[in-house]
C-alpha cells in the first residue's frame, strides 16, 4: 500500500541552496537549520558538519536535485539506495533560481514539482510550462515529474514533453523512488547514446555526400574513347583519400587524362589530392600541359599543403584527336601500362621520369611522345595496385607482378569495369585482406 512522504529533516544550508534565502516559516536559512538539528550553532561546529555530510556522501553513485516549493516545508524524501547499495545524495532548491546554481555536473536527475510557477509566467496557461524551462535549463539531466495523485493525464503529457517518468506525490516510498532515479538516468543515457548514435550516423552520410561529390565526373563528350574507374581509399569508412583522378576532352578534340598521389592517408591529404584535381581541370581547360602545367601544379600544392614534408606524384596523359599518339609526363609517379590486341601488355616508358611535386624547387618535367596505334587500352594506377603483399609475405606485387596479371587478365578477354574489377581483387587477394594504401585506376580504350 502507498506510504505518505514523512516530512524531511532540513538539509543543511551549503547542500539545500539556502544559505542566503529567507525561510518560508518567516526565519533565516541558518535559523530553519538550527530548528531541525540539535547541533549547537557554533561557527566551527557548522563548519564541521557540513563538511561531516559532504564526507558521508563523497562515495555516492547518484545526486538527485529536488526541486519542491512546499508552503508547510520542503517534504522529506525518503532514504534512497542506488544498485550499489550507496545512499543516494539529495540536494534541494526551492525555486529554479535555486536550481540553477545547484545544477552541476554531479547532479544525475531531477525530481521537479510540476505544480512550480516558472519566473516571469505566474499568469501561463502551459501546465508544463515549468517542465520546459527545466528541460532547457538541463538538457543531459534524466528529469522525474512530480504531481498529485490522480493526475496520470499531466504525467503522461510531462513524459511525451521530455520527461523520463512522472511519480504521483503521495504514492511515494524510499524504494520506489530509488528505482525510479535509477531507471530514469538509465533511461536518459539510453537517449542520449541513441541520439549520438543518430547524429553520428547523420554525420557520416553527410560525409560520404560530400565525398562523393568530390569525385570526378569525366568530361569526356564527343569522345570516342571509353572510360572506366575503380577507387578504394585506404581510409576505413571513407569514400575519398589521398589519391586523386580525373579526366578532360578539350574543345580541339584532345583527351587529357591524370592520376596522382598525395603523401598519407588522412582526410588533409584527401581535401589536398581535390584541391590538385580541381587545378588540374582549370589549368587543362585554359590551355596549360605538359611542363608548365605540371609546375603550376607545384605552385599549388606548395601554397596549400600544411607541412612542407607533404609531395604528390602525378602522372599526365594527353591522348591526340586521332587517338593514335599520346603525350605522357611523369613526376615521380609510376608509368602507365597499354595493352594492345596480339601484343603482351607493357609499361610506357618512364626513362625521363620527374621529381615528385613539391619535392624540388623549379624542377622540369619533359613530356614523351608515345604511339599508341589503332586499338588499345591505356591503364593509370596509383602505387597502391602495385604495393601490396603476395601470399601474405614480404614480397610485393610491384609493377612486373602487375603487368603480367593484366597481361593474363586481357588475354581472358576482360575489358573496362570488368578489367579493372578483376584486377583490384586480385590484388587483393594476393595480399591476403584489403589494402592498407589508398588505390585509384582508370582506363581509357580506343575501339576503331
Amino acid at each position: 500500500m502507498p506510504v505518505p512522504i514523512p516530512r524531511q529533516r532540513a538539509i543543511p544550508a551549503v547542500e539545500s541552496g539556502q544559505a542566503q534565502a529567507a525561510s518560508p516559516r518567516g526565519g533565516s536559512a541558518e535559523e530553519s537549520v538550527k530548528d531541525a538539528s540539535p547541533v549547537s550553532r557554533t561557527p566551527d561546529t557548522a563548519v564541521n558538519t557540513t563538511n561531516k555530510v559532504e564526507n558521508n556522501t563523497a562515495h555516492t553513485n547518484l545526486t538527485l536535485l529536488l526541486i519542491e516549493d512546499d508552503p508547510a516545508g520542503s517534504p522529506i524524501v525518503p532514504d534512497m539506495l542506488d544498485q550499489a547499495g550507496k545512499p543516494i545524495r539529495v540536494r534541494t532548491a526551492r525555486n529554479l533560481t535555486e536550481a540553477g546554481r545547484l545544477l552541476t555536473d554531479d547532479v544525475h536527475c531531477i525530481l521537479l514539482d510540476l505544480a512550480l510557477p516558472v519566473p516571469g509566467h505566474a499568469d501561463s496557461e502551459d501546465e508544463l510550462a515549468v517542465l520546459k524551462h527545466v528541460l532547457d535549463l538541463a538538457p543531459r539531466h534524466a528529469v522525474l515529474a512530480l504531481t498529485a495523485s490522480g493526475d496520470a493525464e499531466r504525467g503522461a503529457e510531462a513524459v511525451r514533453v521530455g520527461a523520463q517518468d512522472y511519480l504521483f506525490r503521495d504514492e511515494l516510498d524510499g524504494r520506489l523512488l530509488s528505482r525510479a532515479i535509477r531507471y530514469a538516468v538509465e533511461r536518459k543515457r539510453s537517449e542520449s547514446a541513441e541520439r549520438r548514435l543518430a547524429e553520428g550516423r547523420l554525420r557520416a552520410q553527410e560525409n560520404r555526400r560530400l565525398e562523393r561529390g568530390l569525385l570526378p565526373t569525366p568530361l569526356l563528350e564527343g569522345s570516342p574513347l571509353r572510360f572506366a574507374a575503380r577507387y578504394r581509399p585506404g581510409r576505413s569508412r571513407a569514400l575519398l583519400g589521398g589519391d586523386f583522378y580525373d579526366v578532360v576532352r578539350t574543345p580541339d578534340g584532345t583527351v587529357h587524362a591524370m592520376i596522382g598521389d598525395v603523401c598519407g592517408h588522412g582526410p588533409d591529404e584527401a581535401a589536398l589530392g581535390v584541391e590538385l584535381r580541381i587545378a588540374w581541370r582549370a589549368l587543362t581547360l585554359a590551355g596549360l600541359c605538359g611542363d608548365q602545367l605540371l609546375g603550376t601544379l607545384q605552385q599549388v600544392l606548395e601554397h596549400e599543403r600544411a607541412d612542407d614534408e607533404i609531395f604528390a606524384t602525378l602522372c599526365t596523359v594527353d591522348i591526340a584527336p586521332d587517338g593514335r599518339r599520346a603525350g605522357l609526363c611523369l613526376a615521380g609517379h609510376p608509368s602507365p601500362l597499354l595493352a594492345r590486341p596480339g601484343k603482351p601488355a607493357r609499361l610506357l616508358p618512364y626513362d625521363n621520369n620527374g621529381p615528385a611535386l613539391g619535392l624540388l624547387p623549379g624542377a622540369r618535367w619533359p613530356r614523351m611522345q608515345v604511339e599508341l596505334g589503332a586499338e588499345w587500352s591505356l591503364m593509370l594506377y596509383t602505387d597502391g595496385l602495385i604495393e601490396g603483399h603476395i601470399c601474405q609475405g614480404r614480397e610485393r606485387l610491384g609493377q612486373d607482378g602487375m603487368t603480367e596479371m593484366v597481361r593474363r587478365q586481357f588475354a581472358e578477354g576482360l575489358r573496362g569495369e570488368q578489367l579493372l574489377r578483376a584486377a583490384v581483387n586480385e590484388v587483393r587477394d594476393l595480399n591476403g585482406g584489403e589494402l592498407t594504401d589508398d588505390v585509384a585506376v582508370l582506363l581509357l580504350d580506343r575501339v576503331p
